[in-house]
């Protein structure tokens, strides 16, 4: 069958539409109201909103920033916030050019905390959000920072946490206007699903995307298609089954179709756009004399750092950060034996492509129950992420079900590019982003876990290497006989407190005095 177009599918749509209302004599309880569109979020009881509309192009790169309106922020009341955000306080950030508003949980210091000169930022990994910085009272990185006097932030990016868009606020704000015994009536449901699916596709055929975008599209398509020739054949005594099968191929597509649309940003978003919407916003929050943060950044976290201030420093920008602190990060990985290095050669665009986001969150909180049972298939999957003994097992298993979230294919895609010759670069491959860290200015602290199977301590020192000397730190931590130190436990690691942490206060605290 031929690709469909887009003014074919209108009419088929339409069509059916009508064909329904002309045929259904008789009001009847819909099994077609319009479904839930699939949110694949880390938090998954939240209840969904209506799809939000594609992302706007991204705007061009610049050094200089668009500060954020806080009257435009949304700062939830006290009370307000969620059961899952154990922070003082919960904020909302608009990110410039966008619709979406980024999640800051908030840490307080107490009274009788030192005084700082800096508001303290942290940015976690791939396809995780906040949790993994506060598991709990007795194992929050976030609340222990607090308390050293640091006004501590966690930044959730795009698509992480408790983020979310403008339109999905706006649904929310106008859900409870609903009688809670209001129906729709069941022919205009079916018209405004059809409407809602046909507008999704023929939008998503305009976007400037590749032919693997519009494959998928064009199938779905098709599948539709077909389903509405056979209803169009159907008599009037099998047009209620019929109607049902197309109800369920609809929700089928609306929560694929979501899937496409609202997943389709990358790592430049991230450095681009959202890191600096935060810095904006953090600043207007909790002033500072210079105007600067301190920085902590885990996993991908800690490769936003690096890639800020690399960037800053070929523009010959300020970062705005007074020192940045990096916990097993590396933007060139090609010399190491990183256990990631195994899906490289999986990493072929057009087919990443073709699968527009990867649901993390799901695929091991889903396989984890088995991962430590015999015959221990999973086995690896706890070695990745903790040394063993390092971790509390409840704790552990409250991080791998609440820490994930779904991720974009294109943010994946771009990060394999810090296997490759040449280290990470920008989306469009004319940016490396290690050829300009000799030129920053920023002081570092770089550290790595002995046992880190993600992120070997020769990925990180591959990055230390081209900082000047006179502004880098490296530590390597873990001893031969134990303990041992993997990819999180630098975070929440049973020895991490009186460890790592003293470590990182100790620079900080050197760090944060105001140049006069």
């Amino acid at each position: 069958m031929p690709p469909l177009h887009g003014a074919s599918l209108r009419i088929l749509l339409a069509g059916a539409a009508v064909a329904h209302l002309s045929s259904s004599p008789v009001a009847r309880a819909s099994p077609c109201a319009p479904p839930a569109p699939l949110r694949l979020r880390a938090f998954a009881s939240y209840s969904a909103s209506e799809p939000p509309p594609p992302p706007p192009p991204p705007p061009p790169s610049s050094p200089s920033r668009v500060l954020a309106s806080a009257g435009a922020a949304c700062d939830c009341e006290p009370g307000a916030k969620p059961a899952i955000c154990t922070a003082d306080e919960l904020h909302y950030a608009p990110v410039p050019g966008s619709d979406w508003r980024i999640a800051l949980w908030r840490y307080r210091p107490p009274p009788e905390a030192p005084k700082r000169n800096h508001p303290l930022m942290l940015l976690s990994g791939v396809a995780t959000n906040a949790v993994g910085f506060d598991l709990s009272p007795g194992a929050s990185f976030a609340r222990h920072m607090s308390m050293q006097g640091f006004d501590t932030w966690i930044v959730e990016v795009r698509g992480a946490g408790l983020s979310t868009r403008g339109s999905e606020l706006a649904a929310a704000s106008t859900k409870s206007d609903l009688s809670p015994n209001s129906e729709l009536h069941p022919d205009d449901s079916l018209t405004t699903s059809i409407e809602e699916v046909a507008d999704k596709i023929l939008g998503l055929m305009e976007f400037p995307q590749t032919s693997a975008i519009y494959d998928q599209i064009s199938q779905l398509s098709q599948r539709l298609v077909k389903i509405l020739g056979e209803g169009q054949q159907n008599v009037s005594p099998r047009l209620f089954g019929w109607q049902e099968r197309l109800s369920a191929t609809i929700e089928d597509l609306q929560k694929q179709l979501e899937l496409i649309i609202s997943y389709d940003w990358d790592f430049d978003h991230y450095l681009e756009e959202d890191v600096p919407a935060a810095i904006d916003y953090i600043k207007q929050q909790s002033v500072t004399k210079d105007g600067k943060l301190l920085a902590i950044g885990h996993s991908m976290g800690g490769i936003l750092l690096y890639a800020m201030i690399s960037k800053c420093a070929f523009e010959g920008a300020d970062p705005e950060l007074a020192a940045i602190v990096t916990l097993a990060s590396s933007v060139d990985y090609t010399t190491s034996n990183s256990s990631l290095k195994l899906l490289v050669p999986l990493a072929d665009p057009a087919e990443m492509l073709r699968v527009p986001a990867i649901p993390l969150g799901t695929l091991l909180s889903s396989t984890y129950p088995i991962s430590s049972r015999a015959p221990y298939i999973l086995s690896l999957l706890r070695s990745q992420i903790s040394a063993k003994d390092m971790m509390d097992p409840e704790l552990l298993s409250k991080l791998i079900l609440n820490n994930f979230c779904t991720v974009p294919a294109k943010v994946l895609l771009q990060l394999t590019t810090a296997f490759r010759d040449g280290g990470l670069r920008n989306r469009a491959g004319t940016f490396f982003f290690k050829e300009h860290l000799r030129k920053i200015k920023v002081p570092v602290l770089a550290l790595a876990g002995d046992e880190d199977l993600i992120c070997p301590p020769e990925a990180v020192y591959e990055t230390v290497k081209l900082i000047p000397q006179h502004l880098v730190t490296y530590k390597v931590f873990g001893k031969p006989e134990g303990p041992h130190y993997a990819h999180y436990d630098l975070v929440g690691g049973r020895k991490a407190l009186h460890e790592v942490y003293p470590c990182i206060i100790e620079f900080l605290s050197q760090h944060d005095e105001v140049s006069s």
